[in-house]
């Protein structure tokens, strides 16, 4: 079973790349970040017709997630709850969707960016990892496969930018930025990349600026953190760096796994 993330940038700018990559590298489930679509424009019928099932928790403009499937997902969940589980009335971005498919429970998530920091987004951030925390806390409890795939916005080490000094005074390198992707892997966590590929750049998204993606100067924001039960499971992870040597590319690429199902 192949599930990939992909911040996408763009559904409606990326439409003909995303197509194209889901005929060539056939994930069982694609996990899409940045749809910045609501859900009724969302060009589901252009997937549908190449066979594949939609799910999609959209907003005007920004943010966004969906699943696209070969199976249909079930149990679907449309928004982070709040740290004690209820829904969370007070959060309006689309940034996350959560559902089952093949007995593995996955979410696509676009964790928030938090810059500028110190400040109110950087606040924001915080407190929804703090939500994420709780609600990855209670995800193991159901004793499951549990992948949670995205772009988290957080540059865990400074091995994981090209240059490090750059990105001191940005939120995703922060103390507390880490230590809360820390805490979350803590609880019982697996970095996929990094269990196939402990050491060295295995970087995810490239400005589209001063010629970051031909120098190489990547970082690696996007993750896919596996359950004890899905870690169990895994066979092979990997950056797809394909997509974004193409035209009109998004500044992220996908990650990937590949686990051992019955």
């Amino acid at each position: 079973m192949k599930i990939a993330t992909f911040n996408i940038n763009g559904v409606k700018a990326r439409l003909p790349r995303v197509l194209e990559w889901l005929d060539e590298f056939s994930p069982d489930v694609a996990c899409l970040q940045e749809i910045k679509s609501v859900d009724e424009n969302f060009p589901r019928l252009e997937f549908e017709d190449k066979g594949w099932h939609v799910e999609t928790h959209g907003q005007k403009g920004f943010n966004g997630v969906a699943f696209i499937s070969k199976e249909p997902m079930t149990d679907i969940l449309r928004g982070l709850p709040a740290v004690d589980g209820s829904v969370d009335t007070e959060d309006d971005h689309a940034r996350y969707i959560e559902g089952t498919v093949a007995g593995v429970r996955i979410a696509s998530i676009y964790l928030p960016n938090g810059n500028p920091q110190p400040g109110p987004k950087f606040d924001f951030k915080l407190a929804w990892m703090e939500r994420l925390i709780a609600h990855a806390e209670r995800l193991l409890s159901a004793e499951m496969p549990v992948v949670l795939a995205g772009d988290y916005n957080v540059i865990p080490h400074d091995e994981d930018c090209h240059n490090p000094a750059a990105w001191v005074g940005d939120a995703l390198t922060q103390p507390e930025s880490r230590a809360r992707f820390r805490t979350l892997k803590n609880l019982g966590y697996l970095d996929a990349i990094r269990q196939i590929k402990p050491t060295g750049a295995a970087y995810t998204y490239w400005d589209f600026q001063r010629g970051a993606w031909q120098k190489d100067h990547g970082i690696r924001i996007d993750h896919l953190l596996l359950s004890p039960q899905a870690a169990d499971m895994l066979k092979n992870a990997d950056v797809d760096r394909i997509p974004r040597a193409k035209e009109k590319p998004s500044d992220h690429t996908p990650v990937w796994i590949e686990l051992e199902t019955s």
